[in-house]
Parts: structure tokens; C-alpha cells; sequence
């Protein structure tokens, strides 16, 4: 990201449903966090993605969930609404607004089917974060509402 300083994450209890554009879920399993690493990338996120036409949000968090982890199944919560402004970064500059998940998954697919190479399930968060300027920002509003 050019202007990493620019990058701003706000929090929003409620926002109109068709501005929201993606679905992010921090996911766990067996108490362990679950991070996937895309095949074109050398760092790590939290699964998400963005909205296709038709869907509700909550839609696009179970596939979403699916396709970069292979969980099958699972329960997932709307925990709240994000927003990132950055200059580089989906709208330009404009704020873009989406919402974050969690969810616990019990069960997953033998293999993934998507661009992810991989997932970990691990106890501690990635040094190398994808989107290092907006997934810790994620992180601590997770805790602050008690999910982590």
C-alpha cells in the first residue's frame, strides 16, 4: 500500500445493506485461529471476500468461509460493520464498507477448491499480514467486543 499513514478503519454498528460491499470472517477452530494464504501471495489473511450480485451479506461470509477454507460446517456471527478509506485501495479513496464475521468452524474439506494454496490453524497471529494496515486494525475490535 503507497500511503500506508492514509489507511483509515472505522467501526459502524449499522449501515444502509447495499453499501456493503465484502464479507471479512476471522475464524476459529479448536480454539485456534484459522489464516489462509492466497497462491499468488507470500503473507497471510483472514478469509473474506466480495459481494456478488444477488447475494446478502451473510451469503457471502458462507461462501466466502467455504471457498478459502473449506469449512463445512460452522456457526458464523455479524460481529459489526467496517469501513476502510485508503488511497490505493478498492474505492480510490472512497470509503468502502463491509462486514466483519466470526466464526467457529467444526468440520472442513479434505481440500481446497479456490485460489487459496493454503490454510493454519495456529495459537498466534502472522508476522506477514496481506493487508497489514487494516487486518490488525480488525484484530483489536475483536477483542475490544470480547470475541478474542
Amino acid at each position: 500500500m503507497k500511503n500506508p499513514e492514509l489507511t483509515e478503519v472505522r467501526f459502524y454498528e449499522t449501515i444502509a445493506d447495499e453499501l456493503l460491499e465484502f464479507a471479512v470472517i476471522f475464524a476459529k477452530t479448536q480454539n485456534k485461529y484459522v489464516f489462509c494464504k492466497h497462491r499468488d501471495r507470500d503473507t497471510w489473511e483472514v478469509p473474506g471476500g466480495h459481494r456478488e450480485k444477488g447475494e446478502t451479506i451473510m451469503d457471502t461470509a458462507k461462501r466466502e468461509l467455504y471457498e478459502e477454507t473449506g469449512a463445512l460446517e460452522f456457526d458464523l456471527e455479524p460481529v459489526c460493520i467496517y469501513s476502510v478509506t485508503a488511497p490505493d485501495h478498492l474505492n480510490h479513496g472512497e470509503e468502502s464498507f463491509g462486514m466483519l464475521f466470526f466464526a467457529d468452524i467444526r468440520c472442513f474439506e479434505a481440500e481446497l477448491h479456490s485460489e487459496i494454496e493454503k490454510i493454519i490453524i495456529t495459537d498466534t497471529f502472522p508476522e506477514r499480514w496481506t493487508y497489514p494496515y487494516i487486518q490488525p486494525r480488525l484484530i483489536e475490535e475483536l477483542k475490544k467486543r470480547g470475541y478474542l
